[in-house]
This record gives C-alpha cells, structure tokens and sequence, in this order.
C-alpha cells in the first residue's frame, strides 16, 4: 500500500501565514514576479526578506535554472565515501548531538542533515518517510546544496552568507524545492572560525516554526564544542609524543602538525622572522594528509619559502599523531628556549608588570591557547592545581584583548555569601532586598562590560544560582535583582577552578549545560613538576624579583640545590617555589643557596615525618601552607597505616576532602 506523502504542489490558501510573517501566495507572487523579470537589480519585491532577495540575485547571477526539479548529486560512491572520510572529524562530534535528537525526529516528519563545507550532505537523520521523500530532490547523502547547484536554500545559503538562515516554501529558488522548509546553521573549525560545514533541520510546510533555527543553531553550538575537545585532545597526544620523540628538547623552532598536516602548536619562533599569520598561523594546513608520505616526501611537499632541517613522525599509543617539523635555527642545540609573557599593569590600576615565565611544552601551548582566545568570542575555561598560576592566565587573556581599555572584574565565587552572590554578579535596584544600597548597584557583569569577568573558584557557585549565569551568558544580557529591565553586556566569561567540574555533574552539584557553555576554550595549566627545567627559569625570575624588593644583589642557587628542585614534586607548585625564593632572601646570608639552606622537607627524605615537625616549622624551616598540609598528611598517613578513615578524623576533615588532598599532593599510601 502505498504511503501518503506530506509534500503536496506548492499551492497554499491565500490566507495562511508563511515565514515571513505574510501570506504563502504573496510570496509565491513576488517569486513568480522576479523570476518572470529576468533582471537580479529588480525593484525590491514586497514581503520577501533580505537575506532571501540577496540568495534570489545571486542564484539569478550564477544562471540557476529557477524551473528546476532537484539539486545535483555526486554520482561516484567511490567520491562520497572519501568525502566522508576527510569529514570523519566533523561528523564524530556531531555524533551526539544527532543521537540526541534523532528520537524526536522520528515522529516530527523532520530530518536533521549534516553537511562539509562544499555543501555536500554526508549524513542524514530522521523520520524514514520523510529521507524517503528526500531522495525524490537529492535531499540525501551526496546532494550537492550550494547555491550554485540549487539557488537558495538553508544548506548553501547558511554556506554562503555564514548565518543561520530559514528557508521556507516559496522561499527557495529552484520550484521542483519548494514543497520543503528547512532551517541552516553553519558550523565553525573552534581554532580558525573558518566554516567547515553546516547542520539543517528540513521537511514539509507544516513543521515550519521560526524557532526551529534555534533548535538547529543549538546542534550546531554542540558539534562546535565536541569539535574543540576533539582538538584539545588531538594537541594533548601529539605533545605528549613530541616529549617522548628524541628531538624534543634539542630543536627550538618547531611546529607540530596534526594528522591532516595543520599546524597545532608553535614553539621557539619569533613573530617577526615567523609571523602567526597565512602559511604559518595556528589551523593553517601546511601539508597534506600524512598517512602514506615519508619523513622524505613530506618534507619535499613544504611551501618553498619554509626552510626545514627535518621532519619527525610522531606516534603514540602505536598510532600515528602528526609530525614535528624542525625549522632552520641559529641558536645552539641543547639550551632551552626562554619564553616569557608579559601582561601590563590594568588602566587605572596601580600595579607592577605580570610576568609568565616557561618554556616546557605544555606551559607555550597553554599560554598560545590563552592569547588566541582572547580573539575569540568565546568562553574560557582555566584548570590546574592549587599554585600553578590559573589567574595569571585569565589575566593573560584579558591582555591579549585588543582594546587598552577593557575592564578585568575579577569574583571569587568562595569568597561570596550564597545569600549575596546573586546580587554581586547581576547588580540590584533600588528596595531589592533588605539592607540594599539605596539608588541600587551595578552588578560584576555590568561593570566588566567590553572586557573580561574572571570567576575564579566557579566550581563553587550556588546550583540555584547558575541557571541564571547560563541565561546571561545565552542571551548576553542581564536582570538586575528586583528589576525587569533588560540590560545588555559584551562580556568574555573567563572561569577558573581546581576542581573536576565533570565529577561535579556527576554528583549533581554543577549543569552539564552550564559546563558545556563555559568550556567551549579549555586553558590546562600544568602542573609544575611536569615542567622540566621551568624550575630553572622560575627560580632566576623569583630571585630577580626579591633582589629588587629587598636591595640585595641576585640569589643564585648552588648546582646541588638546583639538582634538588629539579626533582622535588611541588605539591605547592608555583606559589610554593616563589615562597621558597623569598624565604631564601630572609634566612640566606650569602650570594649562594646551598642545599643546607633549603627547607627540610625539600632537602631530606619526604618519608620522613620529623622533619615536618612543628619545631621546625617555627624555625623557619618549611615551606608554603601547602607543604605544611601535605607533611601533616603524611604524618596523619604514616600514623594510622594508610587507614583513610581514621587519618580524616585525625585531620578534622571529611574522607572526600581527604581523598581529593591526596590526589593533589600525589601522596599514596605508606
């Protein structure tokens, strides 16, 4: 028995309400008029959109047949499955968001339609009758929809302009389409902004509902993210196997490149004799894919100007990660290079110049990543232990804006009351509540306007409360407490915290929406003991530091001092090292810190409790608050045996607080 279909002739009662908010035969008229005119410059017809008039002009320029019946489709299998697989990235991260939705689809009569950047379709979800239907126009995997191949429409349209579009009915170019509606957002690579394909949500007339661009434009937010992850990872594997590679600390001028040959990470070149920008910008593609070339033939596959002195393929986990390309360098093999960012002092802030010193891997791409998102519209996520310095990242970021002017709010999320958090991000009027400022005040989101809010510690933001940030940052406008009134902000949401915000969820006590909203860039900040020799680097910029606090000439560390730090853990990290620097400045005499002038905790056996004694402690022989936690750990640990539940009650603590405490001091059981 045959299945009735739901695309009937295009032909709609004069007085049903079409998309753009008139009547379905009054656009129809205004399409058979201009097509009937034969002129593109034609006076603009009455109750069609802009943005559907600009797509009809273009579509009359490029001579598409406006007559036609059905889109092109790629005829080869062959051609299609090879398209799909250079888009295997793009459709991966669409994955979820597609599964998520195909059980709606199914008795929407609509499909969800993901296509690359060429506007092919590569994938296609939904109810079953209506991709039936789909195949009559070529609405299916292969369909070419570009705007060159079928005039306007909410694949190549939302392709050619680079903004959401709607479609509907007689909206489209080609008759043979216009029994459909369909809605198109394009999605972009998180690294370049550049489009790499567009997600659509199609089917017949009557699913028509503007806010069917939301949904879409939803999906295509949620691809974009899972596609930053898939790079984040894609980064974190290839430097983790350019740290094992033989040449990574012997060659400073390096660019790694991903599988597909882009560039994911830059260290060692000076801007001016390599400047970021064209062939060699982050994402650019400076080879081909890599699978099948040697280090030989890549090498030879180089734009001329680039001068290489070697190619490195880097695998990991046995498989292929990329490649190290090693540029022509004048300084000397061995030496580490130093890099070093420096953040000015705020406007209107009286405060000394920020220094980010390191030169590891992992700190250049952490700091690289921070600059480059401060040119995103995005937002930034900060992780790393206590110590490491993830607020001179968000300070980065802020620095790296390309106004002088814009404010940095930072808002210790902790440090607020539950009660008055509310009041601190959002601002309140006047009779808000009892005790309010009379006249009202501003709120942080306010006051950051045009620059960057820093809430640090957001793990510990109230779960009543953050529903309302994820409205503000959603609709990019704000409600003072006791007030209707809408108020617009352009605010960079900076976020840091020390916690697994993923476990977080878990435990109900932080919105998957919220984190996927407030990650779309992820800053990891290592840690300082898998920094290598950035201990070198960090203890001369302290020691010039506290040389000019304290009128004295520059510490510098004895060799058998500085081999110690070298191997010492940092349950402190950075805090901890600086600590140690000034303390040095305090009880050292001399030039020269020998390893009798360390404290005991970094200078003897950790195993050892009595030297985290508190008689030490009050003789200046400790570290930070950090170290002095970790020894009473120890302590507590050796004491008890290793039993977790009676070293928390010595403590005072509760068994979780414990075991996140011995996951950041590394400390296992004795």
């Amino acid at each position: 028995m045959a299945r009735s279909s739901y695309f009937k002739p295009n032909d709609p009662p004069a007085g049903k309400a079409g998309a753009s908010g008139v009547s379905e035969r009054s656009t129809r008229q205004a399409w058979e008029s201009f097509v009937s005119s034969g002129r593109s410059d034609e006076a603009r017809p009455r109750n069609v959109r802009e943005p559907i008039l600009d797509s009809w002009r273009r579509s009359a320029e490029l001579g598409i047949d406006a007559s036609g019946l059905v889109a092109r489709k790629i005829a080869d299998d062959e051609e299609i499955y090879q398209r799909r697989e250079r888009n295997a990235s793009l459709r991966r991260a669409a994955l979820a968001a597609f599964r998520r939705l195909e059980p709606y689809l199914k008795e929407a009569k609509t499909i969800l339609i993901l296509a690359d950047d060429q506007g092919v379709i590569i994938d296609a979800i939904g109810d079953e009758s209506v991709l039936d239907e789909g195949q009559s126009i070529h609405l299916e995997v292969g369909g070419d929809w570009t705007e060159s191949s079928v005039g306007t429409n909410g694949i190549g349209t939302a392709l050619k302009t680079g903004l959401p579009i709607y479609v509907h009915a007689s909206e489209h170019f080609v008759e043979g389409v216009q029994s459909w509606t369909c809605a198109g957002v394009p999605i972009r690579d998180p690294m370049t902004q550049a489009v790499v394909g567009v997600v659509d949500l199609s089917g017949p007339p009557q699913i028509f509902q503007q806010h069917n661009i939301a949904l879409v434009l939803a999906a295509a937010r949620e691809i974009e993210i899972a596609l930053a992850e898939q790079q984040r990872q894609d980064r974190t594997q290839l430097l983790e196997a350019f740290l094992m590679s033989e040449r990574a600390q012997l060659d400073n001028k390096v660019l790694l490149l991903d599988r597909n040959g882009r560039i994911l990470f830059r260290r060692g070149l000076d801007d001016k004799e390599h400047p970021a920008v064209g062939s060699l910008a982050l994402g650019s593609r400076l080879l081909p894919k890599l699978d099948g070339h040697s280090d030989q033939d890549l090498v030879k596959l180089l734009p001329p100007a680039i001068e290489a002195r070697g190619l490195e393929l880097l695998y990991f986990d046995g498989a292929n990660r990329g490649a190290a390309l090693f540029l022509k360098t004048e300084r000397t093999p061995g030496k580490p290079l130093p890099t070093t960012r420096s953040i000015k002092p705020r406007r209107d802030v009286a405060e000394r110049r920020i220094d980010i010193v390191g030169s590891s891997p992992k700190m250049v791409e952490a700091m690289e990543l921070a600059e480059r998102a401060a040119h995103t519209n995005v937002s930034v996520l900060i992780l790393g232990e206590t110590g490491v310095g993830k607020e001179l990242f968000a300070r980065l970021v802020h620095g790296s804006l390309p106004s002088e002017k814009a404010p940095y709010v930072p808002v210790n999320c902790a440090a607020v009351s539950n009660d008055l958090i509310g009041a601190e991000l959002f601002g309140y009027v006047d009779g808000a509540f009892t005790g309010a400022t009379r006249g009202g005040r501003p709120g942080k989101f306010e006051l950051a306007n045009g620059g960057v809010l820093c809430l640090d510690e957001i793990g510990d933001m109230p779960i009543e409360l953050q529903p309302y940030l994820l409205r503000a940052l959603e609709q990019r406008a704000i409600y003072r407490m006791g007030d209707n009134q809408r108020r617009p902000v352009d605010v960079k949401l900076v976020s840091i915290t020390n916690r697994d915000l993923r476990q977080e969820i878990d435990k109900g006590k932080f919105r998957r929406d919220l984190f996927y909203r407030i990650s779309v860039v992820t800053i990891e900040v290592p840690p300082l003991r898998e920094r290598g020799e950035d201990v070198l680097g960090l203890c001369q910029h302290f020691a010039g530091l506290y040389a000019a606090e304290f009128n004295r000439p520059a510490l510098r560390f004895a060799d058998a001092a500085m081999e110690r730090l070298l191997s010492y853990p940092w349950p402190g990290n950075v805090r901890e090292l600086r600590n140690l620097v000034q303390r040095s400045y305090l009880m050292v005499r001399g030039d020269v810190v020998t390893l009798a002038d360390l404290p005991a905790e970094i200078r003897e056996d950790l195993d050892d409790p009595t030297d985290e004694s508190l008689g030490n402690i009050l003789k200046g022989n400790s570290g930070d608050l950090e170290s002095i936690e970790a020894g009473a750990i120890r302590r507590a640990m050796i004491a008890e045996g290793g039993n977790l539940t009676r070293v928390a009650a010595q403590l005072g603590i509760s068994r979780p607080t414990l075991y996140r405490k011995l996951k950041n001091y590394r400390i296992g059981k004795p």
